[in-house]
């Protein structure tokens, strides 16, 4: 199985994509600093979404296209707003509004 997954910056307000076949694994290692991408603030990144694919190919090709198409970030970021809003108010951010952009973006 191949995960595309989003996490969030609760500190940031930050977005990250990416694509794994082990996504336990690579959310520690973002939340380790392990990620040059994600480095800054690594304990604060929440996964808040993630689709599963057979095909690696499928996988990449779709973490491609979030990445590089902001309408596909701006429709996952629709869905995810109330667990957006939940993590923020677990962290004391609340329901701060802000610029939330995409880290990471190749």
């Amino acid at each position: 199985m191949h995960f595309v997954y989003v996490i969030f910056n609760t500190k940031t307000k930050k977005y990250y994509v990416g694509e794994s076949s082990n996504i336990n694994r690579r959310l520690e290692e973002h939340k380790l600093g392990k990620n040059f991408s994600t480095k800054h603030y690594s304990a604060f990144w929440r996964l808040v979404y993630s689709e599963i694919y057979k095909s690696k190919k499928d996988a990449v090709i779709r973490e491609k296209k979030l990445k590089s198409h902001g309408s596909g970030m701006v429709e996952i970021k629709k869905r995810i707003l109330n667990s957006v809003q939940a993590i923020n108010s677990k962290t004391g951010e609340g329901k701060k509004s802000g610029s939330h952009e995409l880290v990471g973006n190749n």
